[in-house]
């Protein structure tokens, strides 16, 4: 039977026992009648009043249902862009069948007498707000008693769906989640006018490669980033580069959550150590460092350090509600702008889970990575494991030993979830120790981006410094696309479609050549 289908029936079982959620045991549940009679009526009697309301309060959140009803019609008026007062109020409600329903004109007009301005209106409401969610608490404490109580009932996902209720309240009345497309389009253009009035491309959170967020414009809230390659290529350490990158920017820093299935924290602070202040790792890992060394690792190392906001959760085994918890934790305390998982295939499921299929399971996973990626509006690089399929292939001339899309281990799902799949690539790793040209590639650290929802497909260069744990830009002069290095561009497109191109040096002899013909290959 499908895990979701047996979820949802032993959801359903629960609510068909007794539901506490109703139960008030003996009190009167929390509610303001006198200021939701106070705020109705000054909507009614003035015409801004209606706007300072409807930004806090919405129909559920008034006690009494004649309330609701008549801030319904209210809203319905708004949308009409027609005037509220006593008697359009009425006409609304007689239109929509309900003015008896409310206690007549008489009650509408009644509602007036409990006020004489609106000077206090957004008060009201806020106290009107607290008295909802009060009754929300009530009723949400209520179902999870019940659901505690059943033997069935998992409690892993007894605290998830408790998290994700306490959660919701915060999302759909505190915040306003829904809004209408002239709203977004403003929104929209405001966007567009203020990044064009910017002087720098990068939207998202910097990366710390130029080269990388040319084609990105930064890790962009709500994707899903999948980082893929074989062990010991180097996922870790460009993954912590990404991570110092960000909280060390000098343009716009963000705080950092980095969840280690795999290394402790003290591994990672060793490594991070080692990229900010280039002391070799080794050194660092066995204290064998000189005075000087250790006056290095302070200035340029620790002392950078200390104050940035990266906050490393090394737990073992996490699950996808411990992570999930923690980051809405991180999101609300710390306001974390990164989210980076070593790495995706170590993380487990719930426990009903277990004997399940593992592809299933990070199936799973990785869906749920996706909707937390949506649900804190950050991005999330998850760090992931290669198939041996990439040994098996032969090197060739083609370079075929690049990862490709298939090559991504235990699930296809990784793939259709992920906004943006990268994968590390070094040549030295297969044993592939010279270039085309005969020249040593040594470090040399290709970045394919494999699948990009929003943007192109390109590879990037980089060099990668293992011994320090630390990635920089490659000043080669390799023909990779737009920002290549010296005065190279583009002088036509071989196919026409936009993709290879051939490239002149300007200032050269090489400027002399006229077309495609005058260039030998």
């Amino acid at each position: 039977m499908d895990l979701t289908n047996l979820n949802k029936d032993r959801k359903q079982r629960r609510k068909s026992s007794l539901d506490l959620g109703t139960m008030v045991y003996g009190k009167v549940p929390p509610q303001a009648k006198d200021l939701e009679e106070a705020v109705l009526g000054a909507i009614m009697l003035e015409k801004t009043a209606f706007d300072s309301a409807v930004k806090i309060l919405k129909p559920e959140c008034f006690y009494v249902e004649a309330h609701q009803r008549i801030f319904r019609a209210m809203q319905s008026l708004s949308t009409k862009n027609q005037p509220i007062d006593i008697l359009t109020v009425a006409e609304e409600l007689r239109f929509k069948e309900e003015l008896e329903m409310v206690g007549g004109a008489y009650y509408v007009t009644k509602l007036t007498n409990a006020v004489v301005s609106s000077a206090h209106i957004e008060a009201h409401a806020r106290i009107i707000l607290q008295k909802f969610i009060q009754r929300e608490l009530i009723r949400i404490s209520g179902e999870i008693i019940g659901d505690a109580y059943e033997d069935s009932t998992d409690v892993f996902d007894l605290l998830d769906d408790a998290e994700s209720k306490l959660f919701e309240i915060i999302n759909n009345h505190l915040r306003n989640n829904m809004e209408t497309l002239d709203s977004v389009l403003v929104h929209t253009i405001q966007r567009i006018e203020d990044l064009r009035n910017k002087n720098e491309d990068i939207t998202g959170v910097p990366s710390g490669f130029a080269t990388l967020d040319r084609v990105t414009y930064g890790w962009q809230n709500t994707d899903l980033i999948v980082l893929a390659a074989r062990p010991s290529v180097g996922k870790t350490a460009f993954a912590l580069n990404l991570a110092r990158n960000a909280v060390m920017s000098a343009t716009k820093p963000t705080p950092v959550a980095l969840f280690s299935l795999e290394m402790s924290a003290s591994q990672l602070v060793q490594r991070i150590l080692s990229a900010e202040s280039e002391i070799w790792l080794e050194k660092i890992a066995r204290g064998k460092l000189e005075e000087h060394e250790m006056k290095q690792l302070y200035a340029r190392g620790i002392q950078k350090l200390s104050q940035a906001p990266l906050y490393i959760d090394d737990t073992a085994a996490l699950n996808i509600f411990e992570l999930r918890a923690k980051c809405r934790r991180l999101k609300s305390k710390h306001n974390i702008g990164l989210i980076i998982i070593d790495y995706l295939q170590l993380m487990s499921g719930t426990s009903e889970n277990r004997n399940s299929n593992r592809e299933q399971e990070i199936s799973n996973i990785s869906r749920n990575l996706k909707a937390l990626a949506k649900e804190l509006s950050v991005p999330i690089i998850a760090l992931s494991q290669l198939s041996r399929a990439v040994e098996t292939r032969s090197a060739g001339k083609d370079g075929n030993k690049m990862p490709q899309l298939s090559d991504l281990r235990e699930s296809g799902a990784i793939e259709q979830d992920a906004d943006m799949v990268m994968f590390l690539y070094r040549p030295e790793y297969h044993d592939i120790t010279q270039n085309e040209m005969g020249e040593s590639n040594k470090g040399e650290t290709f970045v394919r981006i494999a699948k990009h929802r929003n943007g192109s497909l390109e590879t990037i260069k980089l060099r990668g410094l293992l011994h320090i744990q630390k990635f920089v830009e490659d000043e080669g002069d390799s023909f990779g696309g737009p920002g290549l290095p010296g005065n190279w561009k583009p002088v036509s497109d071989i196919d026409g479609d936009g993709g290879a191109k051939v490239f002149i040096q300007t200032g050269s002899k090489m400027n002399d050549i006229q077309d495609d013909d005058d260039i030998s290959f």
